[in-house]
């Protein structure tokens, strides 16, 4: 029996204006805005149909409208402004008015007092049948990472392994304040892996984008796993389980690592039943190839796609992707962490792409969404200074704590291709939001609403969280969850899955 410890050794303001003022109100410093209360009367818009906020508990009742009231409101929509306190309505699931004072007497109503109320955070880049190997590989490489958990352990999944991977990581999600989730989910040894997969990110209640890959890439390789059907299960998908666009549930393709000859009909495949692409590219020295350049020529390269770290791309890819619409996501903290590059996130601004965030793998980091703002932010003020150091005359200006909350949210909704739906608390869109808590030790008393959420704030703070109108957290537990069954669920999963792969769990 291998031991696991063994295999590793071996293997802004809306407008802007508040920013360049001497001075600021104490409006603007909370709320870090000057579109506020004296424009608040403008912004309300209305949208009809029923109106429902189900949620699992039953606590609210479907066909009921829900007025969030007397919140701190960051809409991160620069038409409609940020607001000090504002009231937002929800009805028939979506947003349907932010401003003071809402009157909607038939309305469940969540006090928002000593809270901010934003838009959910979105992660565009999560394996999450790996959700209960959480910490398994805590001091692990790239190297390591494809020894133990792909070859070691992925092998051995069983369909019921990736339901409890999925169906963790999403509630994970949901209760760290990420309401949209990008699940790159390359684990589909068998059809019924895959069902599995779709099956837990439904049950959780997540907005999830399944980004369907193969059963199992490594380096270039493709494993040959028995019963596998990548990537011409991907119409069998499109036609079971997400025919319509109108639902919680979207589809990607998780393209693979490789050659050209092996990427182009998955991209092919992709296109042929509509959906979009995710692919790693610019990892480590894996990713010098000049991958882009040469699917470039095939003409393969189009705005329907999203490129994963890009930590080692030349210039030319780099120009490439702009050029062509792509959008991209950095992990920083796995890719300092894992030896995949420095996290590209000044080329990105330099070329003229927004990036998005993601967490990429809970083997390793953790599934706090805010440690990842914080290390965006860090790094890249850490190269501008760095560089100052150094005599450039003509740095890079410092990021702005609202330009990256602005990565996790819009650019997240973006990059999965849902930026009609979510993102910002606009009338009209889903009502994907969190409700983050202003009176706990970390923020209080409270200075500045986005300060507090990107600098000092955890999952500690998500008071509650919907989707799409539904209470999915609420006085910071989740909703409709039992929590015995969840242990059992989790317990048996791990102990499973080591015995399978005949690796003891030392958890000391």
């Amino acid at each position: 029996m291998m031991n696991l410890h063994d295999s590793v050794r071996s293997s802004r303001c809306a407008c802007g204006a508040c920013h360049s003022r001497p001075a600021l109100s104490r409006r603007q410093f909370l709320c870090t805005t000057a579109a506020t209360v004296a424009a608040v009367s403008g912004v309300a818009a209305t949208v009809g149909g029923t109106a429902h906020a189900q949620q699992p508990s039953g606590a609210t009742a479907p066909g009921r409208a829900i007025l969030i009231k007397g919140g701190c409101v960051l809409t991160l929509d620069r038409t409609v402004g940020d607001f000090e306190q504002a009231d937002v309505l929800i009805e028939g699931g979506k947003i349907s008015a932010v401003r003071a004072s809402i009157s909607a007497p038939n309305a469940e109503v969540i006090d928002a007092s000593r809270m901010i109320v934003m838009p959910g955070l979105v992660d565009t880049h999560r394996h999450m049948w790996q959700g209960i190997l959480r910490n398994v590989l805590p001091d692990g490489s790239l190297d390591d990472y494809i020894a133990t958990v792909q070859k070691t352990f992925g092998a051995k999944y069983v369909p019921d392994d990736v339901y409890a991977g999925d169906y963790f990581s999403a509630l994970g999600a949901i209760d760290s304040g990420v309401t949209c989730i990008l699940d790159w989910s390359h684990i589909h040894n068998t059809p019924e892996h895959t069902d599995a997969a779709v099956k837990a990110l439904g049950d959780s209640g997540v907005r999830a984008v399944f980004a369907y890959g193969n059963a199992q890439t490594v380096d270039g390789r493709w494993w040959e796993a028995k019963g596998s059907k990548f990537p011409s299960d991907i119409a069998r998908l499109r036609k079971q389980y997400f025919s319509s666009d109108n639902q919680l549930a979207t589809l990607y393709l998780a393209a693979p690592s490789g050659s050209p000859e092996q990427i182009l009909p998955t991209f092919k495949a992709a296109r042929d039943v509509g959906a979009r692409i995710t692919i790693h590219v610019g990892v480590g020295e894996r990713g010098r190839s000049g991958l882009l350049e040469k699917l470039n020529a095939e003409k393969a390269l189009a705005a329907d796609t999203t490129y994963i770290h890009c930590c080692t791309l030349n210039d030319t890819e780099w120009k490439l992707i702009r050029d062509t619409g792509g959008t991209i996501s950095i992990a920083g903290y796995v890719e300092t962490l894992m030896g995949h590059g420095n996290p590209p996130i000044q080329k990105a601004i330099d070329t003229g792409i927004r990036p998005s965030l993601s967490v990429d793998v809970e083997t390793s980091v953790p599934n706090d969404f805010f440690q990842q703002m914080r290390t965006i932010f860090s790094l890249q003020k850490n190269e501008v200074w760095a560089r100052r150091l150094a005599g450039d005359k003509d740095p890079p200006k410092f990021l702005t704590v609202r330009e990256v909350l602005e990565f996790a949210t819009i650019e997240g909704a973006r990059a999965n291709g849902l930026e009609r739906k979510i993102g910002t608390l606009t009338p009209g869109k889903d009502a994907d939001l969190i409700l983050l808590r202003t009176d706990r030790l970390n923020v209080m008393p409270m200075n500045n609403a986005v300060g507090a959420v990107v600098t000092s704030m955890g999952p500690q703070n998500v008071d509650s969280v919907l989707i799409a109108g539904k209470v999915m957290k609420r006085n910071g537990q989740l909703v409709g969850v039992d929590f015995g069954r969840l242990v059992r669920l989790g317990d048996e999963a791990r102990d499973r899955l080591y015995s399978n792969a005949n690796v003891k769990n030392v958890r000391l």
